[in-house]
């Protein structure tokens, strides 16, 4: 999470905790407060799905709140009903009637208008890996990293079996929400993504890359993509926070397993 978006929230909040502003303006702030977090707090972005979900429920969330006891709901709308009805505040109240609709016209025309531009650098969709990377406190180099588990699939297919097994169940607690279910990348969050979450069944995909490059995909996520990755808001975790390395094999066995495709072989250097 980004501290630089955080600290100013919690030193406004504690501003207006000294000043001991109304129910109405805490409302406010927290609601402003939480979509600013989601949607800039984080090193790995928000797709906007996810935001709106969010707020929906957080905006639910404060109607109760406020709804479930008269002397807070009171001290909600007696300051709105004086806004709109006291005559000192009719300039302010027609600047807002005014403001709401204009703003919500210009956010719709500037979408509606917005010319469609080239990257300023070409993307490219497999990016070269680089020459190692650190991960589980561990340095591996991925000219020469092998997927520890795929002997099993010769020397023991009962046990091989079992890892498959293990990824299917991680890939659909963790990642089916965006890669889909099927792995065509049409998860339910996926159009929240620029770009889309690349089509695994496609055999122009996985089935052109080692095990290794999927390795450090998986486990350095979007922040660990180079230049020449971008640009795009990938939500992509780094996996390595939240799995452990024998998990991410596992995965990365059950993707190729799922799609029937094989990892691309290692050239041999003469």
């Amino acid at each position: 999470m980004h501290l630089y978006v955080l600290l100013p929230i919690l030193a406004v909040m504690l501003l207006l905790q000294w000043r001991k502003v109304g129910m109405l303006v805490w409302l406010f702030v927290y609601w402003i407060g939480i979509f600013v977090i989601l949607k800039y707090g984080f090193t790995t972005p928000v797709p906007q799905s996810v935001i709106s979900l969010y707020m929906g429920i957080i905006t639910f969330a404060l109607i109760i709140y406020i709804s479930w006891d008269k002397k807070r709901f009171r001290a909600v709308v007696d300051p709105l009903v004086a806004f709109m009805t006291r005559r000192r505040y009719t300039v302010p109240l027609v600047l807002v009637v005014v403001l709401i609709p204009s703003l919500v016209a210009t956010s719709v025309y500037l979408s509606r208008t917005a010319p469609v531009q080239a990257p300023f650098f070409a993307r490219t969709v497999h990016p070269a890996t680089p020459a190692s990377i650190s991960a589980f406190s561990t340095d591996y180099d991925l000219a020469t990293l092998d997927n520890p588990l795929r002997p099993l699939e010769s020397d023991d297919p009962q046990a091989f079996a079992r890892h498959v097994a293990n990824g299917r169940a991680v890939y659909y607690e963790n990642c089916h929400y965006c890669h889909g279910d099927d792995m065509t990348g049409n998860g339910q969050f996926a159009h929240g993504l620029n770009p889309i979450p690349t089509n695994f069944a496609d055999s122009g995909t996985i089935a052109m890359l080692q095990e290794s490059y999927l390795f450090w995909r998986i486990a350095k996520g979007a922040p660990g993509l180079p230049e020449e990755g971008g640009p795009w808001e990938s939500a992509m975790p780094v996996w390595e926070n939240f799995l452990t390395e024998e998990e991410i094999w596992e995965v990365v066995l059950f993707l190729y397993d799922f799609t029937d495709q094989r990892p691309r072989a290692r050239e041999e250097v003469h």
